[in-house]
């Protein structure tokens, strides 16, 4: 009898652990215009032709790693080409399982969506993917998913940036109440389960077709004060405007890092000029600066959009999507996504991070 009782007991114990254990946090923070994970410097001690490297938090547009679509009329649109048919669980795991080799070539962020991207490049026609229902509830299923990511996250010491809201998806939420309501609920679900390793962007583009006003430029500033409140300046927060725009002096204000895109910027000067603009703002203080979009490669060339970044010491963000005539390997924003490093313009992007890094 004792040895029966002590086994329970020991069975009791075990079934604790496994339930209250958590792993090993990676955190993220700023001092001036520099990052910081485990309270160590970025890149520690790096420079690449004389530009300063630590600091910097390079990082990639990976926002379909939790992507679904509600909608049955267009779910076939996403269809795996070898299997016919989507699958969200695989899309996870599969981005999960690629996790490792972008370290390895020196990534240490990436941008995840709660409201995912444009799946076929750009623009929306119908689909429906938020991790929030109507009223700002938060779906089980999502959080699921990207609790999976968060933790390999953890475990790989990354920092994700994490976008709550998309244009083309912020109408799946009924009014500005449900807006609010999700912001409440995923910014309390992040504090509740620990995670201290992420960057908030409150919306990816905010000047570009939201519905509610509280999502628009000129009072988005009021949902990255309420994360800061909420979170006790625990998280940190910005927003983005669309490609080639200077954020107003408000944002600029408001956020703890300024976020800057690309996309659009066809000269490599321009992302110079960008860069000195936000720190000319009469707004701006010592914070860090950093591109997570810009669609601009040539990475071979004597000038390209993410040496200008790195010379003007900003962080730069590849995006690649699948563009016309390409196939399933290419592009890490196109549903079904490959989440490999498997064509060539992916590779040339991880090859020159890793030639920057050091890695």
């Amino acid at each position: 009898m004792k040895y029966i009782f002590t086994v329970v007991i020991l069975l009791s114990t075990i079934s604790l652990c496994s339930f209250t254990y958590k792993p090993t946090k990676t955190s993220v923070s700023i001092q001036g215009e520099q990052f910081y994970i485990n309270n160590q410097i970025t890149y520690k001690n790096r420079y690449w032709k004389g530009n300063k490297i630590e600091g910097l938090l390079f990082n990639s547009r990976m926002v379909q790693g939790i992507f679904d679509d509600l909608n049955g009329d267009t779910r076939d649109n996403f269809k795996y080409p070898d299997s016919g048919k989507w699958d969200a669980d695989r899309n996870t795991t599969e981005f999960v399982n690629a996790m490792e080799d972008w370290k390895a070539h020196g990534l240490l962020s990436f941008t995840l969506n709660l409201q995912g991207g444009s799946p076929l490049g750009y623009g929306n026609h119908g689909w429906i993917n938020s991790t929030f229902d109507s009223l700002g509830n938060l779906r089980e299923d999502y959080l699921t998913r990207l609790e999976k990511i968060l933790n390999k996250s953890n475990e790989l010491g990354m920092v994700v940036i994490l976008g709550y809201f998309y244009f083309g998806q912020d109408e799946q939420l009924k009014d500005e109440q449900a807006v609010v309501n999700a912001v409440d609920n995923i910014t309390n679900w992040i504090l509740q389960k620990g995670y201290k390793n992420i960057l908030i962007e409150i919306n990816n583009e905010c000047d570009v077709k939201y519905d509610h006003t509280i999502l628009q430029p000129q009072r988005v500033h009021e949902l990255i004060k309420k994360v800061q409140e909420i979170s006790g300046n625990k998280l940190l927060v910005s927003t983005s405007y669309g490609g080639n725009k200077i954020p107003s002096s408000e944002v600029i204000a408001a956020s703890d890092f300024v976020l800057l895109h690309g996309n659009g910027v066809n000269d490599p000067k321009r992302i110079e000029e960008m860069v000195a603009l936000v720190r000319q703002s009469e707004s701006y203080s010592a914070k860090p600066i950093l591109f997570n979009e810009d669609d601009h490669f040539d990475f071979d060339k004597e000038s390209y959009n993410f040496l200008s970044a790195t010379e003007s010491y900003a962080s730069w963000g590849y995006f690649d999507f699948r563009m016309k005539g390409e196939d399933y390997t290419a592009g890490f924003q196109s549903v079904p996504v490959d989440w490999t490093i498997s064509s060539d313009r992916k590779k040339a992007f991880f090859n020159k991070l890793k030639e920057i890094t050091g890695y």
